[in-house]
C-alpha cells in the first residue's frame, strides 16, 4: 500500500479484533458463569473463516473511504485501528479470553515441521513472502501497483481501474493482518484486546528500511523482508543490551529517521 502512496495504520487493532473474535467464536456455549469463558461454540474452521471475513470487512471499509471518498487513508485507518481494538476490548471487557477452548486451537500457532523447530507459521510467513515477490515481479497487477504509485492520475488515463486496484490492496492488507492475528491468538490459546499495539509502527520501519519510497512509485518485496530481518536485529539486540521498552520505542524512532534521511540522499543523487 505504501508503494501506492497510501498508508494502513489499522493492522495494530485488525490483528487484535481478529485473534479476539477466533477466540470468541471457539468457545463453548454456556459452559461457565464466567462471561469471558462464553463464546458461540463454532468449529475452529467456521471461526477462523468468519474472523478473517471481519477482518476483510475492516479493509473494505478503509478502501470505501479512500479510493470512493478520497479521504486522506492515515485518517481512515487510525480511525478504523480504534474501532477495531475498541470492539475486541468489548469483547474481552478490556481483560483477555483464553478458557474453553478446543485443543484444536492451539495446533496452528505451536506447530513445527517434522524433526525440526520451524514453525508453521513461519513456513506460513515464506510462503506469503514468495507468493508477494511473484505477485510484484511477473504479474500485471503488480506492475500497476507501481504506477498507481509514480502517478494516479496517469494510471487512470492508461486504463487502470484505480479505485478497484486499491480495494483489493486494503482489503488484502486487512487479510494479511488478519492471518497475523490467527497465528497469534493460536500460539497463546488466549484473545487479548492490547495484542499488537505498536506494530503499524513497526510495519512503518520496516517498509523505509526496505527501501519503499514514503511517497510512493518506488519499493520491493524483498526490500521489505531484509528490512523486517534488521528490525528483527535491533530488537534483539537492544532486549540483549537490557535497554528497557521506553528507550526501544527511541531507538526505533531514531532507526526511522536515519532512514528516511537515507532514502531522501539516494534519491536526490
Amino acid at each position: 500500500l505504501l508503494v501506492t502512496r497510501n498508508f494502513d495504520m489499522s493492522v495494530g487493532g485488525v490483528i487484535a479484533l481478529t485473534g479476539v473474535l477466533s477466540v470468541y467464536f471457539c468457545q463453548g456455549v454456556n459452559v461457565s458463569d464466567n462471561p469471558l469463558a462464553n463464546g458461540l461454540g463454532l468449529p475452529y474452521g467456521v471461526a477462523v473463516a468468519l474472523a478473517l471475513l471481519c477482518a476483510m470487512g475492516v479493509g473494505g471499509i478503509n478502501a470505501f473511504f479512500v479510493a470512493h471518498l478520497k479521504v486522506p487513508s492515515i485518517i481512515v485507518t487510525l480511525g478504523t485501528m480504534m474501532v477495531a481494538r475498541g470492539i475486541a476490548q468489548v469483547i474481552t471487557q478490556g481483560a483477555q479470553r483464553n478458557t474453553s477452548l478446543p485443543d484444536v486451537f492451539g495446533v496452528i500457532g505451536t506447530l513445527a515441521l517434522p524433526a525440526t523447530t520451524i514453525k508453521l507459521s513461519v513456513v506460513i510467513m515464506l510462503v506469503l513472502v514468495l507468493v508477494a515477490f511473484i505477485f510484484e515481479k511477473k504479474t500485471v497487477l503488480g506492475r500497476r501497483t507501481y504506477l498507481i504509485g509514480a502517478n494516479a492520475e496517469a494510471a487512470r488515463l492508461s486504463g487502470v481501474k484505480v479505485t478497484r486496484h486499491l480495494t483489493a490492496l486494503f482489503v488484502l492488507s486487512a487479510l494479511l493482518a488478519g492471518i497475523t492475528g490467527i497465528l497469534l491468538a493460536s500460539e497463546f490459546k488466549a484473545g487479548v484486546s492490547n495484542r499488537a499495539l505498536g506494530y503499524e509502527f513497526d510495519a512503518l520501519v520496516v517498509a523505509l528500511l526496505g527501501g519503499v519510497n514514503i511517497n510512493g512509485g518506488r519499493g520491493s518485496v524483498l526490500g521489505m523482508f531484509v528490512g523486517a530481518i534488521i528490525l528483527s536485529v535491533v530488537t534483539s539486540a537492544s532486549t540483549g543490551l537490557l535497554l528497557s521498552p521506553d528507550w526501544q520505542f527511541i531507538l526505533k524512532g531514531s532507526v526511522t529517521f536515519v532512514a528516511i534521511l537515507a532514502q531522501r540522499f539516494a534519491l536526490e543523487r
